[in-house]
């Protein structure tokens, strides 16, 4: 578990602009008061962003998640973080810098869902 610590470490000092803006958008509690850690290790993977207490992982993806190999590995992360007990929501680069709000909707609709 130290490894993926040490790497949790190293990919915050490295985040992407989109991961900054969403950390900026989702930290100190300030999307309805619900806890978000960013680059979290959970089981063998290292997640963009986790609320431990809603049991929500979301994923910022960029253009290379749109090619069948990359397609493939993150339904398999998906599937052994949802197997963890968590739900994954994926947003792109794009839908973040084209819709933050609506974006930030959507993850709160899906924590509290009507």
């Amino acid at each position: 578990m130290d490894k993926f610590k040490a790497r949790a470490r190293k990919l915050r000092l490295s985040q992407t602009s989109a991961e900054a803006k969403l950390w900026q958008a989702l930290r100190n509690r300030r999307l309805a008061r619900w806890k978000f850690r960013r680059q979290h290790p959970i089981d063998r993977y290292v997640v963009d962003f986790v609320t431990l207490d809603g049991k929500l992982i979301v994923e910022v993806d960029g253009v290379t998640h749109a090619e069948p190999s990359e397609l493939a590995r993150d339904r398999v992360r998906s599937e052994v973080l949802e197997s963890c007990g968590f739900l994954v929501v994926r947003v792109s680069n794009i839908d973040e810098y084209d819709n933050l709000e609506g974006v930030l909707e959507m993850i709160e609709g899906t924590l509290r869902p009507d």
